[in-house]
């Protein structure tokens, strides 16, 4: 099994995506959308930009 979006709308209105590990814990979160359809096309954008993206280590500013 693997982890999971959930779409929902904040106290504000806005809708937002948060990803689930298996386990429950969130492990990211998305901005505020306007409707329900754009935070389904947040999700999906960052599913894009997931697949095969390198990890790379930032140095820590000075």
């Amino acid at each position: 099994m693997s982890g999971k979006f959930e779409i929902y709308q904040d106290a504000g209105g806005k809708y937002r995506f948060r990803l689930k590990a298996v386990n429950g814990e969130i492990v990211a979160t998305g901005q505020g959308y306007a409707s329900k359809d754009a935070a389904h096309k947040g999700v999906q954008a960052v599913q894009r930009a997931a697949d095969g993206a390198a990890v790379v280590d930032v140095p820590k500013a000075v």
